[in-house]
């Protein structure tokens, strides 16, 4: 497989001295300012974008040290981006948080004053973009998505910046995606979506994935909630299915799950001999600081991150101590 100088540069300052990626992500932007809002007990537009800037500034400042990347946004997160360590490299969002609710599909959209050529001048390494995807929705509305991820490809080949695509399953009859259901039926959603999405044409260079099971309902796990969706056997055949399935380095994000589960999780990937390359960690890092942030304010939160947020993002490095460098995914010589 082959890739330009230009982007092996930059997937080389998203990772650490091993070529695995351990990113943090603090990119939210909506259900960060739904969240903090509840846990302050006040409306949303009482939440200022200074306070987000304020919130993502103080994460990225006290996590980068123990992170090889951290992914932010353009609407809150520049200045966050200026804090973080010299060792991060830089992700940019380019989606609109959310998606179109005025239309079935939940289709997506571009940040209306963002482009590829601006997330390369603000400093980035790397542009991110965020869709939902389920390949039973009508294919029409696939097609659209499609075609929206092919431009996209496009423009980060023109300016040599890789694209890392992150596709999120959901139910298209409007079913509960943490429920017993769509348990049973996420490991089919993720393998086609990585199957979708490694074709060629997408020019996508990283795969930012959803772990192909809900560890909840994997019977014996440590987070087992007592409906059983899989067996531990089961589950970790579903994680070596889709790992085969992508033909492009892939790396794990968290999903807003809690730090236990997300590292169960990636416990299974270790013991099924998948080839995933890193992660995207984000609220199973810092969730549990938004209330001390609302409640208590900054230093606060530094304060918590500083012992509780560090000792989370750690215990994610040291679980994936057996990532495969995204170098040998691609089958590349290792960057100098």
């Amino acid at each position: 497989m082959t890739i330009s100088d230009g982007k092996l540069r930059h997937l080389k300052a998203l990772s650490n001295a091993r070529g695995v990626i351990a990113a943090a992500a603090m990119d939210q932007r909506g259900s960060l300012q739904k969240s903090l809002a509840g846990a302050r007990g006040v409306d949303l537009k009482a939440i200022t974008s200074d306070m987000m800037a304020e919130f993502k500034s103080i994460v990225t400042r006290v996590l980068t040290p123990h992170a090889s990347a951290i992914l932010l946004d353009p609407e809150f997160g520049l200045d966050a981006a200026k804090a973080r360590s010299r060792n991060a490299g830089l992700l940019l969002a380019y989606e609109l948080s959310g998606y179109d609710n005025t239309r079935p599909g939940r289709l997506p959209d571009l940040l209306p004053h963002v482009s590829v050529k601006r997330i390369v001048d603000w400093g980035a390494d790397a542009v991110k973009i965020l869709i939902y995807y389920t390949p039973v929705e009508q294919a029409g509305i696939n097609d659209i998505k499609h075609a929206f991820i092919e431009r996209i490809g496009a423009e980060c080949e023109v300016y040599q910046i890789p694209f890392f695509l992150e596709f999120v399953g959901y139910d298209a009859q409007g079913g509960d995606e943490k429920g017993l259901d769509f348990a049973k039926a996420k490991p089919a959603v993720v393998k086609a979506s990585m199957q979708e999405f490694s074709k060629p044409q997408y020019k996508v260079d990283v795969l930012k994935v959803e772990v192909p099971i809900n560890a909840e309902y994997v019977e014996g796990s440590s987070v087992y909630k007592g409906q059983r969706a899989y067996s531990r056997a089961e589950a970790l055949r579903h994680f070596k299915e889709a790992a085969a399935i992508a033909t492009k380095p892939f790396i794990y994000l968290s999903a807003g799950v809690s730090n236990s589960q997300f590292i169960e999780s990636l416990r299974m990937a270790t013991e099924s001999g998948t080839d995933y390359s890193g992660v995207l960690c984000g609220r199973a890092t810092w969730k549990e600081g938004i209330p001390v942030y609302a409640k208590q304010g900054a230093k606060a939160l530094e304060d918590w991150l500083q012992k509780e947020g560090v000792n989370n993002i750690n215990a994610v490095n040291e679980t994936i101590r057996s990532a495969t460098p995204w170098h040998t995914k691609l089958g590349v010589p290792v960057p100098a």
